[in-house]
């Protein structure tokens, strides 16, 4: 299966920390960042696993549910939650989804269908694939889609930011630039002509090109 933006996630049902899960009843009517990793126990995910740890009330205030997975067991993510909280300082205060089988990573096509072995029998590195986010609408669509190399950590201030912009041009009719925080200016997309976006932004924009129009965030109004 291949997934693509605005695809349906797969559903699924797994063991995880925190209880046996239905994924799609799961989310609810929740935003959700669901992360992968390769392997328990490495490095590079032992710091991000900390850091969203940390960043967990800032997804939590955007009705944004994080969620983890890794190619391993219940017992092992456990162990490796104590590892985290002792060398990051923060809890793991999210639920992690056991794959020993691999059957949820090759669900989500981050590992060749034909892949074989368990993950007592495969290594991190045979796993490298299974590093990506998937930031998901209550919609159950996938909004965004990103992969990262076993050597890169992952910038989940970046993710956050993804999640301010996707949840603001779901809910209005406007884009966001490169760089873009929230509060800064946005765009008015090509599909809104002039005589449309006078009546939608009364006070106006600014518009160095044709078709490239910045408009004040206070400025902007809900789609109904």
């Amino acid at each position: 299966m291949t997934l693509r933006i605005n695809d349906f996630v797969p559903d699924f049902n797994a063991e995880t920390t925190e209880g046996t899960i239905s994924f799609h009843k799961w989310i609810n009517n929740s935003w959700t960042v669901l992360f992968s990793h390769p392997k328990d126990f490495t490095p590079v995910c032992t710091t991000e696993l900390g850091y969203m740890a940390k960043l967990s009330e800032e997804f939590k205030n955007r009705n944004c549910k994080i969620i983890g997975i890794s190619v391993d067991t219940i017992s092992d993510h456990q162990n490796w939650k104590n590892d985290i909280r002792i060398s990051q300082g923060f809890e793991v205060n999210y639920p992690l989804i056991a794959d020993p089988n691999l059957e949820i990573a090759k669900l989500f096509n981050m590992l060749p269908a034909n892949s074989e072995g368990s993950s007592e029998e495969r290594s991190a590195a045979d796993n490298a694939t299974v590093r990506s986010v998937f930031l998901i609408g209550p919609d159950k669509k996938i909004k965004a889609m990103l992969t990262y190399p076993m050597s890169t950590g992952r910038n989940f201030d970046e993710i956050l930011r993804l999640l301010d912009s996707c949840q603001l041009t779901e809910d209005y009719n406007v884009a966001t630039p490169v760089n873009w925080k929230k509060d800064d200016d946005v765009i008015i997309p090509p599909k809104v002509s002039n005589e449309e976006a006078i009546k939608i932004y009364p006070k106006g924009w600014r518009d160095p090109l044709p078709y490239l129009r910045f408009v004040s965030i206070k400025n902007i109004q809900k789609i109904k």
